[in-house]
């Protein structure tokens, strides 16, 4: 069930009626067994499975270490609870990989042994839900949260549906206090909730799936396609999963919006940052912060007698680490590590950035930002590469060729056989309609306040998104989020 499906249009406002009507004491009920339908739906038992271990082995970790305080029990209850959920993780999202390697190494080492094939299993969900709970274990061992003695409220906490599926990943602060508060029903809110969602699936299915068509093509074939196309297929790329991403994000932010629960706002503005460090505090926020706090955290202190190389090299394995969340691919870990290395770089180019700068005159001008902005960009598009790739092969063949027809012209002077698009031509120009528009809108919708606009005003706004997602989206069947493989 996916948030523009007609199962979902059905689904969402029964939901909320039953909740509006329903007493504060069944309320949470209510929307816990609402959540755990959401997730069946998929009819993928094992998924549900892997949440009921989840929010059971998480809930009795902790209350026994809030109960205790040996320090020595403490600290075992917390990797144990660590590892159980890893376990769980590993089992629905990695094992395949993990076996296919070890069998790969075998063979390599003439070991004369191999492992059975690990049958590969749909993920939907997991990754974001276990971490979550990881997160509420660890501040539970810290002692910034208190346990949770309500089960009903924590497995809700765990499973909400309009962030199960692809986040945001909420702390226990920002999001127990929510579910614990009474409901009061305000139209203002709602009203704002379905502007969001509808804001959302906009983004998502006029624009970022329209992007894919021509994306997708392209990086099907890219032996067949010219350096052009590789390249203005990786720009539209980058352009397709931030408008697919942040449109769940909108339309979870949205559906959230009307049981008063306010989630995270996952992105703001990424490719506007300035270094690679500024994307990842703009870019998927609630991850970000999570590896941040986590994994960069602990290891900058145990390396803190390293100095720079200490830090530095947190940044690698904490990026490493989040290649590897991602996905079990080698793609995702190159894009990982390549987020580790700009990262890693910078802790050591930061000295030098201010002398270059002031060297050139360039510092505190707007030719600054805009050259620090650009660079920053090309640097992210380029690590989509790997991530979007269906293979490190296809990866490295549009690294070493997206210049080829910018070579070709300078080798054979003419533009004749360069820049060619290809059988693409069409859904590429049809793709930039829809992206210069949501990029327009992008900038300007925060600034004007739509409710207070004239009756008229509004209502045309309304009926525009929802005549371009009927009519100009790109709804199939086979249709998804691009994160939810995540």
């Amino acid at each position: 069930m996916t948030f523009y499906s007609l199962e979902f249009f059905l689904f969402l406002p029964l939901v909320f009626i039953i909740y509006h009507y329903s007493g504060d004491r069944v309320r949470r009920l209510v929307l816990l067994l609402a959540s755990v339908c959401f997730y069946a739906a998929f009819r993928l038992p094992h998924l549900v499975l892997a949440l009921v271990c989840v929010v059971s082995v998480s809930y009795v970790i902790g209350l026994r270490i809030d109960a205790s305080s040996t320090p020595g029990r403490r600290i075992g209850l917390l990797w144990l609870g660590i590892g159980a959920n890893l376990l769980v993780l590993i089992a629905v999202k990695y094992l395949p990989f993990i076996v296919a390697c070890l069998n790969t190494l075998a063979s390599k080492l003439s070991w004369g042994v191999s492992l059975p094939e690990s049958p590969l299993l749909v993920s939907i969900g997991v990754s974001y839900f276990v971490f979550q709970a990881l997160s509420y274990i660890i501040d539970v061992y810290l002692k910034t949260e208190a346990a949770e003695r309500d089960f009903v409220l924590f497995a809700l906490y765990l499973s909400f549906f309009p962030k199960l599926l692809q986040g945001p990943i909420e702390r226990t602060a920002d999001l127990l206090p929510q579910l614990r508060a009474p409901y009061e029903f305000r139209y203002d809110v709602v009203r704002s909730g379905l502007l969001l969602f509808t804001w959302g699936m906009f983004k998502k299915l006029v624009v970022a799936d329209r992007l894919a068509l021509y994306v997708n093509m392209v990086y099907a074939d890219v032996h067949g396609n010219s350096g052009t196309a590789l390249l203005l297929a990786t720009y539209l790329y980058a352009f397709q999963l931030l408008l697919d991403f942040s449109g769940y994000t909108d339309m979870a932010r949205g559906v959230a919006r009307l049981f008063n629960i306010n989630l995270t706002q996952n992105f703001n503005a990424p490719y506007l940052a300035t270094s690679v460090a500024d994307f990842w505090r703009r870019w998927h926020i609630s991850f970000s912060r999570w590896i941040l706090d986590y994994i960069f955290k602990p290891l900058q202190m145990s390396f803190r007698d390293w100095g720079t190389f200490g830090t530095a090299f947190a940044l690698f394995v904490t990026f490493l680490v989040s290649g590897i969340w991602h996905g079990a691919s080698w793609g995702f870990v190159i894009w990982g590590l390549l987020h580790g290395l700009f990262l890693a770089v910078s802790v050591y180019y930061r000295p030098w950035k201010k002398r270059l700068y002031k060297a050139t005159g360039l510092q505190g001008t707007w030719l600054q930002q805009i050259w620090q902005t650009v660079v920053t960009f090309n640097l992210v598009c380029f690590t989509w590469v790997f991530f979007r790739a269906a293979s490190i092969s296809d990866a490295w063949y549009i690294v070493t060729h997206v210049f080829s027809d910018i070579v070709s012209v300078f080798s054979h002077g003419g533009f004749s056989q360069a820049f060619q698009l290809g059988a693409g031509k069409t859904k590429f120009l049809q793709s930039l309609i829809p992206l210069s528009a949501v990029l327009l809108l992008s900038l300007v919708k925060d600034k004007v306040d739509l409710f207070a606009r004239p009756f008229w005003f509004r209502w045309g706004a309304y009926y525009l998104l929802v005549y371009l997602i009927l009519y100009q989206g790109v709804i199939t069947s086979k249709a998804t989020f691009v994160y939810f493989q995540f």
